[in-house]
């Protein structure tokens, strides 16, 4: 529970200028939190587009499909070893060591698709770079749920996140590119730059990370005081730990709804600058890429919406997914289609992430915190990963709004049941018995 204004942990002025563990007020680390990802999120949406537009001109839908899908295989696998790191590292280290290890990768992987290295070497290395990304990606999260944990600052912590894509993402489809599909001199050299260089915010960031591995600070008696998550430093908890370390992390059903939704939701999204670039040309890159960038922007207001319509979680988790795909239903049609497409998109994948992300920091131990979050973003990956694995198996980007209308139809079918379910007194007790 935070202090009572005028207490000695909160100055008269409110909630958001409390001195946390640490010494930072909550509305300052807050700002730098958001700041480090926002500079991280240009730098890897810039570079991932050239990434990607690259290897539309060398392979293809396939080839950017493969890669999409190493991409996500790393972020389930980032889980793990979120884990397994957050009971042994020091938030500062593990910051600092993820955001090492992924800019020597994005370097490479680049480099290496430049100088026409194998496929498959080019995938092994965007797996490990999206292993290092998404740690890091975690503890900041957990970082942003220590100072505040409310659904409204995860969610703008990924908005700012989301929307700062758009210009990366434009600026890299917007740079003039030579023969074989990428930017050459100068401008490939300020690629590189901006994609390595932009992880220096998070590595001076780290400097005041609160997190401390689980059971390092015994001694810390504040109940705001981290151990990726909250070490509760109560006489019952230093003497019943066991009953701890026996709940569980994150409920299953939680990750199942969230990577089902993913499976059968995100696939168009995920894929939309191949999608773009083979349905109406490189140049509309950058104007869906805006497009997501607005729809972004409601995210919040559409959360709290949700959030006053007191509608379950599994209800809005799918109303969230129909978002995310019915605007690609007449994408084929026009550029416009594709621009409508992406800010619904927006809207939706932006609050579902956050609305996730802040029932599972919600209900998952306080000591783990940032490993639920990490297996919160990892089942959303595995069917994010399925999803662009199959979709250019199972169409062309012409034929987008066959598959789109299968997965429309199953949505709103899982949306009226549920409704029906949660609104109809009584229905749901006589179908349990």
């Amino acid at each position: 529970m935070a202090a009572e204004p005028g207490s000695p942990g909160q100055p008269r002025g409110g909630g958001h200028r409390r001195v946390g563990p640490v010494g930072l007020r909550r509305a300052g680390r807050l700002r730098e939190l958001v700041a480090a990802g926002v500079a991280d999120s240009f730098g890897m949406a810039l570079g991932w587009t050239v990434f990607v537009l690259l290897a539309v001109s060398r392979g293809g839908l396939a080839e950017a499909a493969l890669y999409n899908a190493a991409m996500l295989i790393g972020v389930v696998l980032s889980a793990p070893v979120t884990g397994w790191l957050a009971r042994r590292v020091p938030g500062r280290g593990l910051l600092r060591g993820a955001a090492g290890t992924e800019m020597l990768l994005r370097v490479g992987a680049l480099a290496g698709l430049i100088a026409g290295l194998p496929s498959w070497l080019i995938a092994v290395a965007v797996v490990a770079m999206h292993i290092a990304a998404w740690t890091g990606f975690a503890a900041m999260r957990a970082e942003v749920a220590a100072v505040d944990a409310r659904p409204r600052s995860m969610t703008r912590y990924a908005l700012a996140i989301s929307a700062v894509e758009a210009a990366g993402t434009g600026l890299g489809a917007l740079l003039p590119a030579g023969p074989d599909g990428y930017p050459t001199g100068p401008a490939l050299v300020v690629v590189f730059v901006l994609y390595a260089g932009s992880l220096l915010p998070t590595v001076l960031s780290a400097r005041r990370a609160r997190m401390t591995p689980r059971g390092a600070a015994r001694r810390i008696v504040t109940a705001r005081s981290l151990a990726y998550g909250m070490i509760r430093a109560t006489r019952h908890a230093r003497h019943t730990p066991h009953r701890v370390g026996r709940r569980r992390i994150v409920a299953p059903h939680l990750l199942v709804a969230g990577g089902g939704v993913m499976l059968l939701a995100s696939g168009p999204t995920l894929l939309a600058i191949p999608l773009t670039t083979e349905l109406h040309g490189r140049h509309w890159v950058a104007a869906a890429a805006v497009a997501f960038s607005l729809g972004c922007l409601l995210a919040t207001a559409a959360v709290e919406t949700a959030g006053r319509l007191r509608l379950p979680a599994s209800l809005r988790w799918t109303l969230w997914g129909l978002g995310m795909l019915v605007g690609w239903l007449g994408a084929a049609l026009h550029a416009g289609g594709v621009i409508l497409a992406q800010f619904l998109a927006g809207v939706s994948q932006t609050a579902f992430e956050g609305d996730m992300d802040a029932v599972v920091a919600d209900q998952a131990p306080p000591e783990a915190v940032t490993t639920a979050l990490a297996y919160s973003a990892s089942t959303r990956a595995l069917g994010g990963s399925i999803a662009v694995r199959l979709l250019p198996a199972l169409v062309t980007a012409q034929a987008i709004d066959k598959v789109v209308s299968g997965a429309v139809l199953i949505l709103g079918t899982a949306a009226l049941a549920l409704w029906i379910l949660t609104n109809v007194p009584g229905l749901y007790r006589r179908l349990a018995r």
